[in-house]
């Protein structure tokens, strides 16, 4: 898919829900880039920790933010699509309210869809901070080499063409915590997917993170539906029937205990996630429950020896992707060709939609 649009116009967007005390961090990191000819559009989506008079303070610093305070928490889905259905740009640059942008990611994102004018979003690799902003794991170029169904690059990364996202109807909510992913791949159906093999981003792994902090039964279901969609996918097949499914009596994959289990793992926190497994659980005899089995033993015994372990494997990945490592930017591979009916919110009601905080 060819797509065309102006590349001089960015509105960079945040979502924020209860972001302190990380929030000053991202803002700053936005306002201080190279590139500073955007707007930066924030919804503040409900927040009872003070970041909405953090918000007001810097909105008054800066003009070039537009702040929205909304007077209901409307979820990850929901602000994701305000914020970008307040944007001005043909260009929309999301923004994670605890990670932190290098200073030339605006800059240099906006160069390669200029040049790419087949690319319909781009990403950048990035290092994994915990609550403090040390770094605990770097980059890993092996992901650029690696074929699979999870993109290389964090939400919080990425630069698209806003004529991409209405045509597929934005975020859906059937997808909650993980929207982001939905939206790559219908994404990539249409158009080609790039990643920046130089990290431009910080993504922060911490005790705010929504798989954390918001109930977990409802995230577990919807993990669980993630790999289901996912093994549709892997068959040919798209998974628009199963946003529809209850799952509330459903044995859950053992995957989605350790893929929650590994915010709290590289936030610096022990995952108690063992009980929860064994509970909730679709256990058989096969390697995969073997393997979330150890995994979430190892990380409720010995969160650190599970931490090098698996930088351990990262590290030995990484020596085998040294030239995925040097491209300036890798397509994103995916394991077979993905085709959706893309019936999900229509692009006229995202414009429909009126202009007003929640």
């Amino acid at each position: 898919m060819l797509l065309q649009s102006r590349t001089d116009a960015i509105s960079v967007v945040m979502p924020v829900y209860n972001a302190m005390p990380h929030l000053d961090g991202a803002v700053s990191s936005i306002l201080n880039q190279s590139h500073g000819d955007f707007e930066f559009v924030i919804l503040d989506d409900g927040s009872t920790d003070g970041s909405t008079e953090r918000l007001r303070h810097w909105a008054g610093k800066d003009s070039r933010i537009r702040l929205h305070v909304g007077k209901r928490n409307i979820g990850p889905a929901a602000s994701s699509n305000y914020v970008v259905r307040e944007a001005k740009g043909p260009l929309i640059a999301r923004m994670d309210a605890d990670d932190i942008s290098h200073r030339e990611r605006l800059e240099r994102q906006l160069r390669v869809l200029t040049d790419r004018p087949d690319a319909g979003l781009v990403g950048t690799l990035c290092h994994v901070i915990d609550d403090q902003g040390r770094t605990v794991r770097g980059p890993d170029p092996w992901r650029l080499r690696h074929s699979g169904w999870f993109a290389p690059f964090p939400h919080g990364s990425i630069m698209f063409r806003r004529e991409l996202f209405d045509g597929i109807g934005g975020y859906r909510d059937q997808c909650v915590y993980w929207e982001d992913l939905d939206l790559f791949l219908r994404m990539a159906s249409l158009s080609k997917v790039l990643t920046m093999s130089e990290p431009l981003y910080e993504h922060r792994q911490s005790g705010s993170s929504t798989r954390i902090k918001c109930d977990p039964d409802r995230v577990e279901r919807a993990v669980d539906l993630e790999y289901r969609c996912l093994a549709r996918l892997d068959e040919g097949r798209d998974y628009e029937d199963l946003l529809a499914e209850s799952t509330e009596s459903r044995r859950l994959d053992p995957r989605i205990f350790q893929a929650r289990g590994s915010v709290v793992l590289w936030s610096g926190h022990r995952p108690r996630l063992l009980g929860r497994l064994l509970r909730r659980g679709k256990l058989q005899p096969n390697l995969r429950t073997l393997f979330a089995l150890g995994w979430t033993t190892l990380g409720s015994v010995s969160p650190g020896a599970l931490r090098l372990a698996l930088k351990g494997i990262a590290g030995g990945r990484n020596l085998a992707a040294q030239s995925e490592a040097k491209a300036p930017t890798v397509e994103w591979r995916l394991p077979r060709k993905t085709s959706f009916r893309l019936r999900g919110l229509a692009p006229e009601k995202i414009r429909d939609t009126p202009a007003t905080a929640p």
